[in-house]
């Protein structure tokens, strides 16, 4: 599936699309998914700038029969235009507004993905938990359960957000 122009990397983000999505205290219904890649090089993890970005969910679209896309789906959609190559060992670290879900069958695909892709490490950093979800539980300990590290973002993952996805124009406040 192509991704549509809501869905391709971008490299930064406006400062108040940042804040109104990644502030736990607002219940937005878009999902950010800023991610970075990382290469393992004799034994400690290299950045890769090249794939760096943010993207979010595709939303519905009835009228013509579509009927969205999550962001973890649309990142591992994006997965193979990065060619990441199979005789290395990859870190791939998600900073997500929302945890992944359940019910829409994310959790599951990006399990499946990480047993394929022996060579990606995921770890995954939300900003809230889906608890719209009622099998939010269930997702989180399926990704677990596949390798991936989950947890809820610190001041240091926002901070880090702050400093690497969001055109904050010289504003370093938050």
């Amino acid at each position: 599936m192509e991704a549509n122009s809501a869905s391709r990397p971008r490299h930064l983000m406006d400062p108040h699309v940042f804040t109104s999505n990644f502030n736990n205290g607002i219940k937005c219904r878009k999902t950010y998914l800023c991610y970075e890649v990382e290469r393992l090089d004799n034994g400690t993890w290299v950045k890769m700038d090249q794939h760096r970005g943010f993207i979010h969910n595709q939303a519905k679209n009835l009228l013509c029969g579509f009927y969205g896309r999550h962001a973890e789906l649309c990142f591992l959609d994006l997965v193979p235009s990065l060619q990441l190559d199979l005789a290395q060992t990859y870190r791939v670290t998600w900073f997500i507004s929302w945890s992944p879900c359940f019910s829409w069958g994310c959790a599951e695909q990006v399990r499946a993905f990480l047993q394929e892709n022996t060579h990606v490490r995921l770890r995954i950093f939300a900003a809230r938990i889906y608890d719209y979800d009622p099998l939010y539980k269930e997702a989180l300990q399926m990704l677990r359960g596949a390798g991936a590290q989950v947890s809820i973002m610190t001041y240091d993952e926002f901070k880090h957000c702050w400093d690497t996805f969001v055109d904050h124009q010289g504003n370093q406040g938050n």
